[in-house]
């Protein structure tokens, strides 16, 4: 097959999966291995594709398919396919998609001048080295001790930073003690949605988190517009009770009275008449709890009076 056939193909294929879905995830691909690829691939299978390639090619195709069906909602796309990545089309829950994306990953050896996505640190204990490799640990510096003919970390040691690359000493000592510190995957840069491209975070926002977003503006608001003096729906309800307030006031402090400024006035008149109705309430309460106790102390000593004179050795 020709490479103009294979590029025809690869247009058809991409045409028919813009055509078919509307949502995507542009992700990087660095460090996947072809195994991996196909267990994604399968993991995916049931909701989504993943498509690779060139992104020259997929730029061509995308600017393609706008100009013959008249339409450029794909065209938000074409500033993100930089790098080696690569675009996941999907008709599922776009995080349900994401948290599988996220579950294909695989671990891997440091190599010497990679550039390392998280940060190193090795664990004290036992290592299963001989003596010999005493002078190794003290050339980066890592505290050991000789335990049963074997050579022991003392302390945790942070070996490698985030962004760092990864040197030839540690390199060979990680591979030496057999650890696997970094974790491959695709990953997920850019989200699409009916024409709109976003971070992956805002797929972390929650109800809540909206919510409580909507009422602090609210809020702040209504603040503003109550030193203001300038009425809004948010300051209304605040207004309204601020009103009644001064309008109790000065009921308190005039002859004026309303039904609802009765009742203050008849406290401020006499508290103590309030103050008695608490204690009748609970007295009321604790009245049959009173008579059930007596109750029990007369049948007690009721009891107690027939028993008498009569036990078995009489």
């Amino acid at each position: 097959m020709s490479k103009m056939e294979k590029k025809g193909q690869y247009q058809t294929k991409l045409f028919s999966f813009l055509d078919k879905y509307d949502r995507a995830f542009i992700v990087a691909a660095d460090n996947v291995g072809s195994k991996q690829f196909q267990d994604i691939r399968r993991g995916l299978r049931e909701h989504s594709v993943v498509l690779m390639g060139k992104n020259t090619m997929m730029k061509r195709c995308i600017k393609v398919y706008a100009e013959e069906k008249q339409e450029d909602k794909w065209n938000v796309l074409l500033d993100y396919l930089v790098g080696n990545v690569g675009i996941i089309f999907t008709t599922g829950d776009l995080n349900s998609v994401r948290d599988e994306i996220m579950k294909f990953k695989v671990g891997a050896p440091a190599r010497v001048g990679l550039v390392a996505p998280n940060s190193v640190e090795v664990p004290a204990g036992g290592t299963g080295l001989d003596p010999s490799s005493t002078n190794f640990f003290q050339v980066l510096n890592i505290p050991t001790k000789i335990n049963k003919g074997t050579v022991e970390i003392t302390s945790n040691v942070a070996l490698i930073k985030a962004g760092e690359k990864v040197g030839a000493s540690e390199a060979t000592l990680l591979a030496k003690l057999g650890i696997k510190p970094f974790s491959y995957g695709l990953i997920v840069q850019n989200v699409y949605d009916a024409g709109a491209v976003f971070d992956p975070k805002v797929l972390d926002i929650t109800d809540a988190d909206l919510e409580s977003t909507v009422q602090l503006g609210i809020k702040r608001i209504a603040a503003a517009c109550l030193a203001l003096n300038y009425p809004t729906l948010a300051s209304i309800p605040h207004s309204i009770v601020n009103g009644y307030k001064n309008v109790l006031a000065v009921s308190v402090e005039t002859d004026y009275t309303f039904p609802l400024a009765e009742k203050v006035k008849a406290y401020l008149a006499d508290p103590s008449a309030f103050a008695s109705e608490a204690p009748a309430a609970g007295g009321g309460d604790s009245a049959p709890a009173e008579k059930e106790e007596e109750k029990k102390e007369e049948e007690e000593e009721e009891g107690s009076d027939e028993d008498m004179g009569f036990s078995l050795f009489d």
